[in-house]
């Protein structure tokens, strides 16, 4: 999917004066500039936030003194306090944080973790009941119980309860005895971008300030696995706890971290916001998506290295597993799709018979990144039907669900991920009524995916001192994306697949004055394309070591056919490419399911196409039901066509050719 380059643009003249204010170069300068830090106490604060973003009072939240007097008051008299989580990474690092603190603090205390698939998110009546009567005098929740009005109301005579949350509170807050949220409208904090082990956080730093008199800031290495896994804006004291995080990562005494990076192929690496987001956040999301996150409570309380090892590689497995069913409900979802209209769709909104709720908002982020359309997945069980959500930018979830509450039975979230429950006999209605808010809301150019840089700059151009600066702005996050930038025309050479089985890309730079290499992760099969065309490329600039020696390389994050490639195949073209893949048929017996192997086979035997041409050809082909592809044994199959076929039949050849 081609994405719109959107170029920041901005003062040259403020940001060349900013520059020398700091000071740092004009390039660095105009990134922080397009992050929104336009002064010098922001940007020291931002480059170095450990010493220089200072915690906010916790006081400073609402209900945090009526918090901290109830638990302390429970810790006091040794009541039973039970920690109600989440079963995400989220909910796993806030409740152990919270456990290990309140075991510090002298407070006899539990944990509860609720079933994923027997229970879904948030609290549960029957679950706070059991609790109650299994001695808990005081629940504190932490990262859920925002909008659980009703299982509140209904317990509150048998157990008192302090709710910690970040998610978006409803019109109506539950009757418990605390609520510390940033999110309430009521609540004057100044950072309201906290994860659920956040929130947390400052809950302890409040506890120790007020019953120890000292200051808070152990375990930051949950935090930060918490915070990056959640997806949560890396600013203000998100930036500074993932910095401390990060640096006591890597040397964490927490037996069940050493043997969650062990299993994960990161000993003796070095640990950054990539490596938890998609290595070590993945595994131990694995407990509550296949498991029970219970699991990953056990991993991170334990001293025990020998059971940490244990369980961290029962998750390193379930995560395996994870991905397999993942494949076969993106497949399945694949197949739904192909009976829909896309053209027409404002929104996808897929149900099936018992498919895993615990990847079901993997493979709804999986179609969001393939079609760019908002993506609603439920799995349907018993006559009750559960949703993950992810959206686009420029649609808010969480207002959209409320704007078709009236088919939901609950549900909650943000403004870009979130979870419904509802009857299965109202899911073709609320796949309606969303499609038609969303219709209402969004513009076509809503439906463009755009990729933000921060200024078109060739490979060639790029310095060591300038990387090296760029370097100063990570941890990279959600609010601080690495900074990415476009070139476009260019052309590759000695392009090679790399890796195991080919599975990577990697190619130089044709550049006069020195070389620079490239690297395309899961692009090992475009290596004859690099090398035959002109290209557009977005890229992340980076320094490699290798044998003592420093060098640049570019990370490809987009690569697409310069405009020069871009060229829709006409009438002739498309019966050259129609011909060539009957040819195929008959001589090979199949056609291979690869648009790069058939462009570079078409190129070689017709003269130079582009894989866009060839890609344009083949969803001509497909939407006429002249091919059709097998997933199952990867190749394309030629029915027999039915009559002379009308190319104006093709949605993608009328709006090309539109006469």
């Amino acid at each position: 999917m081609r994405k719109k380059w959107n170029v920041y643009v901005g003062d040259e003249e403020k940001i060349r004066e900013f520059s020398r204010e700091i000071p740092i170069s004009e390039e660095v300068a105009s990134i922080l500039w397009h992050r929104g830090i336009c002064t010098k106490e922001a940007a020291m604060a931002f480059l170095d936030p450990e010493c220089r973003q200072v915690f906010h009072d916790p006081f400073l939240m609402k209900d945090m003194d009526k918090a901290v007097m109830r638990i302390s008051s429970a810790v006091e008299s040794g009541e039973k306090i039970t920690v109600y989580g989440d079963y995400d990474v989220d909910g796993i690092t806030a409740t152990v944080l919270l456990m290990r603190s309140l075991q510090r603090l002298g407070a006899r205390v539990d944990y509860y973790i609720p079933d994923r698939q027997a229970e879904g998110y948030g609290f549960h009546e029957p679950a706070l009941r059991k609790l109650a009567a299994e001695g808990t005098k005081l629940l504190v929740s932490v990262d859920c119980g925002i909008t659980s009005v009703e299982d509140v109301a209904a317990i509150h005579e048998e157990l008192d309860i302090v709710i910690t949350d970040h998610h978006l509170p409803g019109k109506e807050l539950p009757k418990a005895i605390a609520i510390v949220n940033p999110h309430r409208e009521d609540c004057r904090y100044p950072d309201k971008d906290l994860a659920g082990v956040g929130v947390a956080f400052k809950l302890c730093q409040a506890l120790w300030k007020s019953m120890e008199g000292v200051s808070f800031a152990e375990d930051t290495e949950l935090v930060a696995l918490g915070t990056i896994a959640d997806i949560v804006p890396l600013l203000g004291e998100n930036r500074k706890l993932v910095k401390m995080g990060l640096k006591a990562i890597a040397e964490t005494k927490f037996p069940g971290l050493q043997a969650l990076i062990e299993v994960s192929g990161l000993q003796g690496r070095e640990i950054g916001s990539g490596q938890i987001g998609f290595t070590l956040a993945p595994r131990l999301n694995a407990a509550g998506r296949i498991g029970s996150a219970l699991e990953g409570v056990k991993l991170l309380l334990t001293e025990d290295r020998d059971e940490a090892d244990g369980i961290a590689a029962m998750l390193n497995e379930q995560n395996l597993q994870r991905q397999q069913i993942e494949r076969e409900i993106l497949e399945l979802a694949e197949e739904e799709l192909k009976r829909m209209d896309l053209e027409k769709m404002h929104a996808i909104v897929l149900d099936g018979e018992e498919w895993h709720q615990g990847v079901i908002g993997i493979v709804a982020s999986r179609l969001v990144d393939r079609y760019y359309l908002p993506v609603i997945i439920i799995s349907r069980q018993g006559g009750i039907g559960k949703g993950s959500c992810r959206s686009i930018k420029g649609l808010h979830m969480y207002e959209a669900l409320c704007a078709c509450k009236e088919h939901l039975l609950k549900f909650g979230g943000h403004s870009q991920a979130a979870g419904l429950t509802l009857m299965t006999e109202n899911i073709e209605g609320f796949r309606k009524a969303f499609d038609a808010y969303v219709a209402g809301l969004l513009t076509e150019d809503d439906y463009i995916p755009a990729i933000e840089l921060e200024s078109e700059l060739s490979p060639g151009d790029i310095r060591m001192q300038l990387v090296e600066d760029i370097a100063k702005l990570e941890p990279y996050g959600m609010g601080n994306p690495k900074p990415l930038f476009g070139s476009r025309n260019v052309r590759g050479i000695h392009a090679r697949p790399i890796g195991r089985d080919g599975k990577h890309l990697a190619f130089d730079m044709e550049n006069p004055e020195h070389t620079v290499s490239a690297l395309y992760w899961n692009k090992g099969s475009y290596a004859d394309i690099v090398n035959g065309e002109s290209l557009d490329i977005v890229y992340a600039p980076q320094i490699n070591e290798w044998q003592g020696r420093r060098y640049i390389e570019i990370l490809l994050q987009e690569m697409e056919p310069a405009a020069s490639e871009r060229i829709f195949p006409d009438r002739s073209l498309l019966i050259k490419i129609y011909t060539f893949l009957k040819e195929l048929n008959t001589v090979r017996g199949k056609i291979p399911f690869d648009a790069c192997a058939l462009t570079v086979a078409f190129s070689k035997r017709f003269g130079h196409i582009s894989l866009y041409s060839m890609k344009s050809g083949l969803r001509v082909f497909q939407e006429l039901g002249l091919l059709y592809g097998d997933l199952e044994e990867k190749r394309y199959i030629l029915p027999v066509p039915k009559g002379k076929m009308d190319l104006m039949e093709s949605p993608s050849y009328r709006r090309n050719f539109q006469e």
